[in-house]
């Protein structure tokens, strides 16, 4: 089987277009469109399903993609073990402005010499993640998996960083003027999540906060992007959403919107880096103890109940014992 071929399919499956994949591998789309065409004939089957956007896996497309990203990686490792130097760290994150890419970047930024990739696995599932990170096709994942002890022997789970979470609203809001927010102040307000996907850690975090503070979240419709929930907070006299402390968003000047801290107590999403036991990149002993610089929440803070790992800063943590989250 050609690897080269196997490699296509995979950065394909992650990106989401043949384009963004050939640019990745310096190849011409042409060149990862033929690729994949042979690899769907060798296989007798269809990988990928054309769409508007670009493609997205088929059915027997999900079946292998994670056998191909393992023989993939053991390609890799195979090339990086006789070749001269050292690669790039590679760390996923959950999208190229949240929280923990603008962390990466302030990092890399004071650390300009480190060779950083900075990628976004296609996939809302943790364990897909952690079998990313077990077989070697990345270093670390700012990701959670909820149950410890569901991890391979091989991989581990540190704390992050804490993110503060705050209320977004366009300016026509009931609560757009206020310069900070209680929980309860949110309460029978809208709180719109667009696209939350089952068995993720966000959905597990929306759950448990929904019902200790009785919010109202709302994971109504797809989610089209952050430019279409941005449009639709600056038009809307009742729809708000939340965002994360440190979260980039980008929007015209006249939409006006507005982020209002929650505090009393502040509510935190904590993240977390998933990362191999044995012989880790060299270059994430950096990353982690920039991590452990980062400022902890303010308090009293509200945690999910998973959030059972150590905090920098205080090497203990509310809800240890597995209880319902609550202030600490």
């Amino acid at each position: 089987m050609d690897t080269e071929a196997l490699r296509s399919f995979v950065r394909a499956a992650e990106l989401g277009q043949f384009r963004q994949a050939a640019d990745e591998l310096g190849v011409t789309q042409q060149a990862v469109s033929k690729r994949i065409a042979a690899l769907e004939r060798e296989l007798e089957v269809r990988l990928f399903a054309r769409t508007a956007r670009g493609v997205e896996l088929t059915l027997d497309g999900q079946a292998f993609l994670p056998h191909a990203r393992s023989i993939a990686a053991g390609v890799e490792r195979a090339i990086t073990a006789v070749r001269p130097g050292s690669r790039a760290l590679r760390i996923d994150v959950l999208g190229r402005r949240s929280a923990q890419a603008v962390v990466l970047h302030d990092y890399w930024r004071a650390h300009p010499e480190t060779d950083l990739d900075v990628v976004t696995l296609r996939a809302d599932d943790p364990r897909i993640a952690v079998a990313a990170v077990e077989a070697g096709e990345i270093d670390a994942s700012f990701r959670t998996v909820t149950d410890p002890a569901a991890l391979p022997p091989d991989v581990h789970i540190i704390h992050a960083f804490d993110s503060p979470l705050e209320l977004l609203v366009g300016p026509g809001h009931p609560l757009a003027s206020a310069r900070r927010l209680t929980p309860a102040q949110l309460r029978k307000h809208r709180i719109w999540v667009p696209g939350i996907a089952p068995r993720s850690e966000w959905a597990e975090f929306y759950d448990q906060l929904a019902t200790d503070f009785d919010l109202r979240i709302d994971a109504a419709g797809p989610h089209f992007g952050d430019e279409v929930l941005l449009d639709t907070l600056a038009e809307s006299a009742d729809v708000a959403t939340l965002v994360g402390a440190r979260d980039r968003y980008i929007w015209p000047a006249n939409h006006d919107l507005r982020r209002i801290p929650v505090v009393e107590p502040t509510l935190v999403y904590p993240l977390s880096l998933i990362l191999p036991k044995t012989n880790p990149h060299p270059g994430l002993s950096g990353i982690t103890a920039h991590l452990a610089s980062l400022p902890t929440a303010p308090e009293p803070a509200w945690l999910p109940s998973w959030a059972t790992t150590p905090r920098h800063g205080e090497r203990g943590i509310a809800n240890a014992r597995g209880t319902r989250p609550r202030a600490r």
